[in-house]
């Protein structure tokens, strides 16, 4: 087991007096046998009555509302978990899935059908060219194999680039540019899993890095699959490896766009700045 302190503050200062819509807040992480939640505190100012929930996909959500005009939000977010994903790769597989291609059980296709779901953005030849790399048809490969393959193949062959502003490039643009953020890959495996006929989600969280003079750690992104006999396991191509012990998940959704960690309204004076600054410590 390894614990962890996540601290995460978010400023926005505003051009001048605003009022404030409904705020959501993702920043508890998802408990689960893997994870504990040790304690967790959540400071805002103004100050906002909150009310919590679980949405469709099981994320703890909290809406914050506001009685007071403000020139600045701050959500200061900070929880010690216990994370005991130590051996990420001890799972087992259904017998069926061992080997790629498999189908589904129709009870399970009835529920992922959302998850398999092809993205209608135009044209993809060229994902599907893309997808040659790691499978030729009627090509016949142990599932786990192939999901690695496609995981480190997009870490060793793109190039990873910070990308502060909103938005997500499609699976085509990440290929073409070659560049992507860690969400930008995170969608790439997404994509090429549905072309392979694999359930796919899109994970929100946080990661843990060795410290650095500008590096205590990350909001992050990856992607979970599901895997009959196994359940939803994570792969994450920013740096080519099954999901383990220093990722810490926070949201999983079909659509990536519907889970970030802070989102809202504000009425009032224009513009507005935005800071924010994580730290992912061992303790």
């Amino acid at each position: 087991m390894q614990r962890y302190n996540i601290l995460h503050r978010t400023y926005y200062n505003f051009s001048g007096l605003v009022s404030l819509g409904p705020h959501t807040l993702r920043l508890r992480p998802r408990e689960d046998h893997d994870l504990r939640i040790e304690s967790s505190t959540l400071t805002i100012t103004p100050p906002a009555s909150l009310l919590w929930h679980r949405d469709v996909e099981g994320n703890s959500v909290a809406v914050a509302t506001f009685g007071l005009p403000t020139n600045q939000l701050v959500v200061e977010s900070e929880v010690v978990i216990n994370q005991y994903n130590e051996t990420p790769l001890e799972f087992l597989v259904a017998d069926y899935a061992i080997n790629w291609p498999f189908t589904y059980q129709s009870d399970d296709t009835l529920l992922l059908g959302p998850y398999m779901a092809i993205q209608e953005n135009g044209n993809r030849t060229q994902l599907d060219e893309w997808i040659l790399n790691f499978c030729q048809p009627g090509e016949r490969i142990e599932t786990y194999t192939l999901l690695n393959r496609v995981c480190t193949y997009i870490y060793q062959t793109l190039n990873y680039q910070i990308r502060e502003e909103p938005g997500l490039q499609t699976a085509e643009q990440t290929i073409a540019y070659g560049t992507g953020s860690c969400r930008d890959f995170a969608v790439l495996f997404m994509e090429a899993m549905k072309s392979l006929g694999i359930a796919s989600r899109f994970v929100s969280g946080y990661l843990h890095a060795k410290p650095s003079t500008d590096n205590f750690g990350a909001t992050h992104a990856w992607a979970e699959v599901y895997l009959p006999g196994a359940g939803w396991k994570g792969f994450d191509p920013t740096i080519g490896k099954i999901v383990g012990t220093d990722h810490i998940a926070v949201a999983v959704a079909r659509l990536p766009e519907t889970i970030s960690p802070i989102s809202g309204s504000f009425f009032g004076a224009q513009g507005a700045k935005l800071d924010v600054g994580v730290w992912v410590t061992k303790i």
